[in-house]
This record gives C-alpha cells, sequence and structure tokens, in this order.
C-alpha cells in the first residue's frame, strides 16, 4: 500500500500501454494473478528481483487494481 509502490505499479502499467497494449486495470489485475500463478513467470520475474518478487508485485497489482 505504500505510495512508492503503488506510483511503480502505476508506471508498469503505463509502459505495458505504451509499447504493447491497452493496460486497463482489468487487465493489469489479471497480469498480477498470473506473475504469482508459479511457472515461467514466476520464476522469470523471481530471477530478475529475487525470490519472493513476483509474489510482491502480484499483492502491489492487486492493492492497486482495487
Amino acid at each position: 500500500d505504500a505510495p512508492e509502490t503503488q506510483e511503480q505499479v502505476k508506471k508498469l502499467q503505463a509502459y505495458i500501454t505504451e509499447h504493447y497494449y491497452t493496460c486497463t486495470k482489468q487487465i493489469l489485475a489479471g497480469l498480477g494473478q498470473m506473475y504469482a500463478a508459479g511457472g515461467e513467470f514466476t520464476e522469470n520475474i523471481d530471477a530478475a528481483g529475487g525470490k519472493g518478487t513476483a509474489e510482491f508485485v502480484a499483492e502491489a497489482i492487486e492493492r492497486y487494481c482495487k
């Protein structure tokens, strides 16, 4: 819920929109769920940011989208 974290989620949403497709809050929420669902998404995010990063980002996205 930290403002800095929520700002980073907002930047992620804007980046996806600018470079790929319009990333609505509904789409972003789905991405967050995929990030922490296990498999390659989780592995790749954790590899980039450290163990637990995918779960942290998924929770931050969930809170941002509410």
